[in-house]
């Protein structure tokens, strides 16, 4: 090692999924929306003045916040805006979690967590999932500096129930909480009720699934007044202008046409439900998802072969090489037409290996 190395953080970094671009392909892995953004957002974006672009943005993202707050019957001084969910909740590791006794998250989980706890030095616990993929809330009794976990839960996508969130928040009013909804618009039930009644909640969501804006980056949280006080008053000193011009304009458009938004989230929930019943019947189990995929495994076939034979195909889903969850697959929800194909391919396969 050379001496100035001795000097740099070095951390193992998060892996995202593929991002391949073959045409034909048919792309299961990342939990994009399959559908387009709302219609305004197309309008949106041809309205976009120029001028505006050689200017630095809002640093209050004021436009964003603002309707954010008509569509949540929130005040402004309730939200937090940042570049997606992982800018918001990076942001959150630094800002809330700074006590010398280990965060509490589940051991399956986003797996962003445990990168930034390194990066920013924070001490951490993974507290094991049941059998059954679910939280056990008795685990997050323990004295901690913080805790945080997705839900629906990702990679499983089970969703704990409002209580279970309640119970744990009534056994950690000493350190903030923070619930990473990324998935809530898919089925479970938003803390969002909760930020009123304990003071150290913070809820946090986006736009990459359900608003079909992976590719514009823009995620939020909502909390108490002094919480939201505290997370700007680090972004200030880290970025004031972290949301752009454009992501403020089309963000506040996706925001504005709530039938469209409605209409696409009931399709990939009926997509999903349907595929639940076919993947059943040709012998894959799985967790009652609530999120906009499946995790699932099959019981002859092993997922890391499934997930070669499908790559050849170029269909392509997760595979996730960790302990518990290395004989599972992550496959998002696609069109129908995308399902269908993907069914095919199994009945096909499976038939074949029989």
């Amino acid at each position: 090692m050379k001496a100035w190395e001795k000097n740099v953080r070095t951390v193992v970094p998060y892996v995202p999924g593929e991002q391949p671009n073959q045409i034909g392909m048919i792309k299961l892995n990342t939990n994009e929306n399959p559908y387009p953004p709302a219609p305004g957002v197309q309008e949106a974006i041809k309205s976009l003045d120029d001028k505006k672009m050689r200017l630095y943005p809002d640093p209050t993202a004021d436009l964003l916040v603002s309707e954010l707050a008509d569509f949540y019957h929130l005040d402004k001084d309730q939200i937090f805006v940042g570049v997606g969910s992982d800018d918001v909740l990076a942001m959150c590791f630094l800002t809330f979690f700074n006590s010398e006794r280990p965060i509490f998250f589940p051991d399956i989980t986003y797996s962003f967590y445990d990168v930034w706890a390194d990066v920013f030095r924070i001490p951490y616990e993974c507290q094991p999932l049941d059998e059954n993929f679910r939280i056990v809330k008795e685990d997050y009794y323990r004295a901690n500096g913080g805790v945080i976990f997705p839900n629906p839960n990702a990679p499983t996508g089970i969703a704990q129930d409002l209580s279970d969130i309640e119970d744990i928040l009534q056994h950690n009013q000493d350190v903030v909480v923070i619930v990473d909804e990324a998935y809530i618009d898919f089925g479970g039930h938003s803390a969002l009720e909760l930020i009123d009644r304990y003071e150290n909640l913070l809820v946090v969501q986006t736009f990459s699934k359900s608003r079909s804006l992976a590719g514009m980056r823009i995620g939020y949280a909502f909390g108490n007044k002094q919480l939201i006080k505290y997370l700007n008053d680090v972004k200030y000193s880290f970025n004031s202008y972290t949301m752009n011009y454009p992501s403020l304009v089309i963000g506040r458009a996706a925001l504005a046409d709530r039938a469209y938004f409605e209409e696409t989230r009931n399709k990939i929930i009926a997509t999903r439900e349907r595929v639940k019943k076919e993947l059943a019947g040709l012998g894959f189990t799985f967790g009652d998802s609530m999120a906009n995929f499946l995790f699932i495994t099959h019981e002859k076939v092993a997922a890391r072969e499934l997930f070669e034979a499908l790559k050849i195909k170029k269909i392509y889903v997760r595979y996730f090489n960790k302990p518990r969850i290395d004989n599972y697959l992550r496959v998002t929800i696609g069109t129908d037409e995308e399902m269908d194909a993907l069914l095919a391919f199994f009945r096909d396969y499976l038939k074949k290996k029989a």
